[in-house]
């Protein structure tokens, strides 16, 4: 049968695998539904969302002329998109702690000492 790009299909869901779900469209044809195509937002695990034997409604997405493989998608035919949660981005400050840079004011004196004697040995034992 020929398919052609943007055809809605209902299909049965052969396989998972951890990258998407392999669906078959007839008896000689089979495609296949990334995981970032199974629905909109993020998917943890495709196990939640379809199952081997399910009959689904997908979309061809894509058709590579030379393999011939069918890339298919659940999420364009998705009325409404589900908006990931938001995440507030959280950065280091010292706004609440006002220590700015005393720690490194504090240490620096002990590194430097540290890394000369660590300089030292190593000339003193190339030396011998």
């Amino acid at each position: 049968m020929n398919y052609k790009i943007g055809e809605i299909l209902q299909g049965t869901v052969t396989g998972i695998q951890s990258y998407g779900a392999f669906v078959s469209l007839d008896e000689n044809t089979q495609g296949l539904i990334h995981i970032s195509e199974i629905q909109s937002g993020f998917t943890k695990d495709i196990h939640d969302v379809v199952k081997v034997g399910d009959k689904v409604q997908v979309q061809i997405i894509d058709i590579d002329e030379y393999t011939k493989k069918i890339s298919l998608s659940r999420r364009t035919l998705e009325r409404q998109f589900i908006r990931p949660p938001y995440h507030r981005k959280r950065y280091f400050t010292d706004k609440n702690k006002q220590i700015g840079f005393q720690s490194i004011d504090r240490y620096l004196p002990q590194w430097i000492d540290e890394a000369m004697e660590m300089l030292s040995n190593r000339r003193t034992s190339q030396s011998k």
